[in-house]
């Protein structure tokens, strides 16, 4: 009985050690992560459509609530894979002075292959829903927000000659 119970726990030992052997260091999942999330945020200034489609998983959902102004009111805004692509495609955020180029990235949670990333972007945050498919990291959703815009400065006097 004892030598079953030596056999099964070195069993587990030679398991637990072969898997360990495989598994990627967490360090090299969080680089390859921040680099899935640079390579969708400097795609979109870049204009680069290809390295904007590298970070994507094809049935991506980026989504947005959006609050009008004028009547207060919630509307959901919601984007593919192939729309963000086709708009980085068209030039993106090319038109971003590189001073404005924000690309500010966090990774907020991992566990084994799921990860929540933060971008601060020039005038938008993104929370990126990252899944480790087939072996890469794919953004799987994205919901984001527009910054507030800040207030315009008025340029005329209200000094009286």
């Amino acid at each position: 009985m004892t030598k079953v119970f030596s056999l099964i726990a070195l069993v587990i030992l030679v398991s637990s050690v072969a898997a360990a052997q495989t598994q990627t260091p967490p360090a090299d999942e969080n680089a390859a992560i921040t680099k899935t999330a640079l390579n969708y945020i400097e795609g979109w200034y870049e204009g680069n459509a290809e390295r904007m489609e590298s970070a994507l998983h094809p049935e991506l959902a980026k989504r947005m609530i959006y609050t009008d102004p004028k009547s207060g009111r919630s509307q959901f805004n919601h984007m593919g894979a192939m729309a963000l692509v086709q708009g980085t495609r068209r030039g993106g955020g090319s038109q971003t002075p590189k001073e404005k180029q924000l690309k500010e990235v966090t990774i907020l949670d991992r566990f084994n292959n799921a990860a929540v990333v933060k971008i601060v972007a020039s005038d938008w945050i993104d929370y990126l829903s990252v899944a480790k498919f087939n072996g890469e990291w794919k953004i799987i959703n994205v919901l984001w927000e527009l910054k507030p815009k800040p207030p315009v400065q008025s340029t005329s006097s209200t000094t009286k000659p």
